[in-house]
């Protein structure tokens, strides 16, 4: 009976912990410290239909910690905590929205880092994660490339 009950105790441990998160990977650091700093998007489709390149300029996401902040024209569009799995193809980065109007949900996505340019596509809130960085009308994705405005602000040393 004790077996029984360490058995169930290791499975209850694995899917509370292991499961919750990807493991802290040298590879999530990375990702992690890339995605930091300032992004101006570059360009962008929303269920189907391409933003506007009035818009374009106007759209910023800024990413401080495991945090990032999405505005348009400077109106709130989300404030999400980022979990990421560079060790899935193509990469996995989910937001747990913490102000927006989604406040709440979660939106599944997948994401290539590649110099100062981030590319994510993303399902609406609580849809299943898309597998391609395409958005078609009625899929409610949003498929957008970024790029880096500013890197972010070096920590101050520590004495």
């Amino acid at each position: 009976m004790k077996t029984i009950e360490n058995a169930l105790l290791v499975i209850v441990a694995v899917l509370t912990f292991g499961a919750a998160q990807p493991e802290e990977s040298q590879a999530v650091k990375e990702d992690m410290a890339r995605l930091q700093g300032e992004w101006l998007m570059e360009s962008g489709v929303a269920d189907g239909y391409p933003i506007p390149a009035s818009m374009l300029p106007n759209s910023r996401r800024v990413c401080k910690g495991d945090e990032v902040t999405a505005t348009v024209g400077g109106q709130l569009v989300m404030k999400a905590k980022i979990t990421i799995d560079p060790s899935r193809k193509p990469k996995t980065i989910d937001y747990q929205v913490i102000d927006g109007p989604t406040q709440g949900k979660k939106h599944l996505g997948i994401y290539e880092l590649e110099g100062d340019r981030f590319k994510s596509c993303f399902g609406a809130p609580d849809a299943e994660r898309p597998t391609d960085f395409t958005s078609k009308p009625g899929d409610r994705r949003t498929s957008s490339m970024w790029k880096r405005e500013k890197p972010p602000a070096p920590a101050p040393e520590q004495k």
